[in-house]
């Protein structure tokens, strides 16, 4: 039996009860294991029919154009033409995920095109396996941009039903006719190697058509290229698709395209170097002539046949001048050469490497043929207006307008070490105050002559050298492995899958359960009455009454209601024991707000008392909302406690009816009538009369008062109270106000104050004897034991 005492002082306590908490779910286990039951249900669901998808892979090596060229067995080297700035794997990864490579790629393949068969759930690609093939007439450059759904529904050997939703479009075609749709052209036909009467059984067929910039769209975002291991020039590819054979065509064709536009752009500079070096030939031939034919007139005309013995001297003096002139008139004329291509040619066109070693024009020239490919790699997928295009631009006549600058400040330079050259031949020219005049002009002609031959064989190096780079161009990258497919699916993972499905299927209920909790802040249990029974002692529970039980306990009764309320007796008669009064005990029943049954307690409690041989008055004082006659077979109109109260002509006597229902006898004063003015009428003295009388004639007088949040009636005569029930209805009462009756009591405003909990719902309570104890067992010796099969089915009733 729990102590009973007058909580003066509030106990410091803690307020959580983990037991509690933990039932608070597994009241609701049936709708947890539901969830669960779900989520595994769901995710094997999802195992079953979602289309796993595949990780394909291959591995391409970026290819070193110096070690793998054939002219690196040239004298040169061959790299002083064809060579060029190395792009950086960053570049080549850029260059594989070009939207024009891939586009070429997809429409070389016909992915664009795609063959499903309708099953019963999903419907699965048959890629390269699909039983009919469409084959189009319209021109490819038309069919690449179109989209459409085709269904392919075959129904006899020969003949087929074709519908597209999107176009309302549902027509019979026979195989091999040709069938305008759309704009195109078209004819379905069944694959060959069909077994007769194949197409007819066949199922739906679905072809998917979408243009081709979409497919390459959603090919570079599911395309993933990273650099592999350590080398610095091994480069991974990788794709997830739900087809791996696909996926394996992609990218197999993928590195083969990769490679022959490599190949193409370098054999673009071999040809275009091939072609500038013949024209300057041409020219470099026709000034030959002319030098030769000069000699040869100023021989004649000045009778020179043998200079080689007059300039032994000169030879041997001016060797090193003349070498230097000689190379450096050499560098000049190439210098004019590159300027007049530069100025000539058409807007930005790549340049050759004419071997210029003065000035650092052949790194400037090495820089703008690297921009020029850029700027032409970018202008396959966009427009001159776009912005990376125009950078480059920029860049490249900044690049031009350096050229220039670097070929004037050259040629400057040039003349200036020719001039000094000169100077120097001049000066020592006095030496030679008697040598001929003709022999210089001679001597000018010659070294003409050998600018001239020694240009000529120069050019006829480098077109050999052309020649060689363009029929044997190696290739850019090397397939290391072609793409395979690894066999276990990315996605889904069942396994994972599984235990995600049962992870929300728990956490989910338990998450609503926990939301609804959250937002619920109603009493439910004693527990939830711990801020209120620090202070207050705490009577009883009494158990919610279902639609076909008696709201009235009998004689003899062993229900839950009747236990419940004998319960309350006692631990009342404890708390009168403690107060020592010797008259009847005048109990008045109240609460917060209406609703929470204090009629219904005031009623059961008074029988109660009742059985025990005890004379009790029980009096309806809710004058403005009676309810009293609900329990008794009196009617609201009769006459009552308003009408003692407002007439003093009517006496005690006058308004105490007896009653014996059901073999339990127990005097009752109605409300009466509903008066104007009940807080006048409670403020008389009347009322204080009629509780001091009724004390000394019954043991027990059961005051059933108006709430005390609503209304003021209860606190007026609050003093004339012995003891006060207050009233709690579980999920009826909000925890909010459950400081109000708190409040009441630390003013002073309720004697002798205890809490009752009303309507508590044991089956939502199975945690033993604190909340439900555990009624389905009966009480008494008679009672019969239930069993365990009857109480799980109960449970699941509940």
């Amino acid at each position: 039996m729990e102590e009973l005492n007058d909580f003066t002082e509030e106990q410091e306590e803690s307020n959580f009860d983990l037991k509690a908490e933990i039932f608070k779910y597994l009241t609701h286990w049936k709708w947890i294991v539901l969830g669960l039951l779900l989520g595994v249900l769901a995710a094997y669901l999802y195992n079953r029919y979602t289309i796993p998808k595949y990780r394909s892979e291959a591995t391409l090596v970026i290819v070193n154009d110096e070690e793998n060229t054939a002219l690196s067995a040239m004298p040169t080297g061959g790299g002083s033409i064809l060579s060029f700035n190395e792009d950086g794997l960053d570049n080549q990864i850029e260059k594989l995920k070009s939207k024009s490579l891939i586009e070429s790629v997809v429409d070389e393949l016909d992915h664009n095109i795609s063959y499903f068969i309708e099953g019963n759930v999903i419907k699965v690609e048959t890629y390269k396996s699909s039983p009919v093939l469409i084959e189009f007439i319209t021109p490819d450059s038309i069919i690449n941009k179109q989209s459409a759904n085709l269904f392919i529904s075959p129904f006899s050997d020969t003949e087929f039903r074709l519908d597209e939703e999107s176009k309302s479009y549902s027509e019979t075609h026979k195989i091999g006719e040709v069938i305008n749709f759309d704009g195109a052209k078209f004819t379905i036909l069944p694959r060959s190697g069909n077994e007769e009467g194949e197409f007819r059984n066949t199922k739906t067929v679905n072809i998917l058509i979408q243009p081709v910039p979409d497919v390459a769209r959603d090919y570079l975002a599911r395309l993933q290229i990273t650099k592999k291991g350590q080398a610095k020039d091994m480069l991974s590819l990788s794709m997830i698709h739900p087809t791996s054979e696909k996926t394996e065509d992609f990218l197999n064709k993928l590195m083969e395209r990769f490679n022959e536009e490599g190949v193409k752009n370098k054999q673009e500079v071999a040809e275009n170097t091939t072609k500038f070096i013949q024209d300057r030939l041409e020219m470099i031939t026709t000034e030959l002539d002319s030098v030769e034919g000069g000699i040869a007139d100023f021989k004649r005309d000045n009778r020179l046949m043998d200079v080689a013995s007059t300039a032994g001297m000169y030879q041997s003096q001016y060797t090193a001048a003349e070498q230097e002139i000689f190379n450096l008139e050499t560098q000049l004329a190439l210098i004019e050469s590159v300027e007049e291509l530069l100025r000539n040619q058409g807007n930005y066109e790549l340049l050759p490497e004419a071997g210029i070693s003065e000035g650092g024009i052949s790194g400037l020239t090495n820089s703008y043929n690297s921009l020029v490919m850029e700027r032409n790699l970018y202008l396959k997928n966009s427009t001159p207006e776009n912005p990376v295009v125009q950078v480059i631009t920029d860049q490249l006549d900044s690049l031009k307008a350096n050229l220039f600058e670097s070929i004037s400040s050259t040629r400057r330079s040039i003349n200036v070490r020719i001039n000094e050259l000169n100077q120097r031949e001049n000066r020592a020219q006095g030496q030679f105050s008697n040598f001929p005049g003709l022999e210089k002009g001679m001597r000018s002609i010659e070294r003409q002559q050998q600018i001239k031959e020694q240009l000529y064989l120069f050019l006829l190096q480098r077109r050999e050298e052309a020649a060689i780079s363009f029929a044997a161009t190696a290739s850019v990258a090397r397939v290391v492995d072609p793409a395979y497919t690894i066999e276990e699916p990315v996605d889904p993972k069942p396994w994972l899958i599984l235990v995600a499905g049962f992870v929300l299927g728990l956490i989910i209920p338990i998450l609503i359960i926990f939301i609804k909790n959250f937002l619920d802040t109603k009493v439910h249990h004693k527990g939830d009455l711990h801020p209120l029974t620090k202070t207050i002692p705490f009577l009883g529970e009494l158990p919610r009454i279902k639609s076909d039980q008696n709201e009235l306990i009998g004689v003899n009764d062993r229900s839950p209601l009747a236990e419940a309320f004998r319960i309350l007796r006692t631990n009342l008669a404890y708390l009168i024991q403690n107060k020592g009064k010797e008259r009847g005990e005048i109990i008045f029943v109240t609460s917060t707000i209406k609703g929470e049954g204090k009629t219904f307690v005031s009623t059961n409690l008074a029988r109660t008392l009742s059985t025990t041989n005890k004379k009790v008055l029980l009096i309806g004082a809710d004058i403005r909302n009676p309810k009293l006659h609900k329990y008794s077979d009196r009617a609201v109109e009769d006459k009552g406690l308003s009408d003692y109260l407002h007439n003093y002509e009517v006496g005690m006597e006058d308004i105490i009816v007896p009653t014996n229902k059901n073999d339990i006898s127990v005097d009752i004063i109605m409300s009466g009538a509903i008066p104007p003015n009940p807080a006048e009428l409670f403020m008389s003295d009347r009322m204080g009369d009629l509780l001091k009388r009724a004390s000394e004639l019954y043991d027990f007088v059961i005051v059933d008062t108006a709430p005390t949040m609503i209304v003021t009636d209860t606190l007026l005569i609050s003093p004339l109270a012995d003891t006060t029930l207050y009233i709690v209805r579980a999920e009826h009462t909000d925890k909010k106000i459950l400081d109000f009756p708190k409040d009441l009591k630390n003013q002073g405003k309720l004697k002798g104050l205890a809490v009752v909990l009303n309507d508590i719902d044991y089956s939502k309570f199975s945690y033993g004897a604190n909340y439900g104890y555990s009624y389905g067992y009966g009480y008494g010796y008679a009672a019969d034991k239930e069993s365990r099969w009857k109480r799980w089915m109960r449970g699941l009733k509940s």
